[in-house]
């Protein structure tokens, strides 16, 4: 068994990233003493290393936990898929690195955009979703089959949540303004994207700090703090 620290400096990844996982459902520590440490076995081990090969292939955490929660899931199949995946992306890296030294040696005049082109790398995570992602909320998510730049409007109009939500900081998380921001945020996740279950709405507080990618960009959208200060006011939300 290993701690939570020492899978953090074996693995790389933080005790925070792994506490958050631990919250979600997504890596359940194999025992917890009655001090409350978090104890993992080589299991728990494997599933953090698939966890981990499906981050490098930029699955959500919310997808990933779909995936292997699936009873269908089967980790040979899965791991038949990554290197594939894996494999398109060294072949597109390596296009990338060819077209940027074409343009040095021949100026920025030169114009290829084959190389940006992820059409089977998506079809690829499509793949996957499609045979083990199945969960409910994922299906509702699909079957609005929003396009291209839908998803993009949708996506401009939930950072403008958290922009009234950074306006709020001064505010304590509890105060009935912030919360009925927060009932809003809920409200436009369900109506855009799936039924956004108060247990799905933690989840996603816990995952706008906990996760690198979205703490930047609400933090850049609301200011330095707003997604912490969004999980707080979620944290009360979910209370009630």
């Amino acid at each position: 068994m290993r701690t939570v620290k020492e899978v953090s400096e074996l693995t790389g990844v933080s005790i925070r990233a792994l506490h958050h996982y631990d919250a979600i459902g997504l890596l359940k520590p194999t025992k917890v003493t009655r001090a409350g440490y978090r104890l993992y076995d080589d299991k728990a081990l494997r599933r953090l290393q698939t966890i981990l090969l499906f981050r490098e292939l930029q699955f959500s955490l919310k997808q990933i936990k779909a995936i292997l929660d699936d009873p269908n899931f089967d980790p040979a199949q899965a791991l038949c898929q990554q290197i594939k995946m894996l494999e398109l992306q060294y072949k597109r890296i390596g296009e990338l690195i060819d077209l940027a030294r074409r343009i040095r040696s021949k100026g920025v005049d030169v114009m290829n955009f084959d190389a940006f082109d992820t059409k089977e790398i998506r079809a690829h995570k499509a793949e996957v979703m499609e045979k083990w992602g199945n969960t409910k909320a994922y299906q509702q998510y699909e079957q609005k089959n929003v396009s291209v730049n839908k998803q993009s409007e949708l996506a401009t109009s939930l950072m403008l949540k958290f922009v009234e939500l950074g306006k709020l900081k001064h505010l304590a998380p509890k105060q009935t303004e912030v919360q009925v921001k927060i009932k809003a945020l809920q409200q436009f996740i369900t109506d855009n994207y799936y039924e956004c279950t108060p247990e799905i709405l933690s989840s996603l507080g816990e995952m706008y700090v906990n996760d690198e990618r979205f703490r930047q960009n609400i933090d850049k959208a609301g200011g330095k703090g707003t997604a912490e200060f969004v999980n707080q006011a979620i944290l009360v939300y979910c209370s009630y």
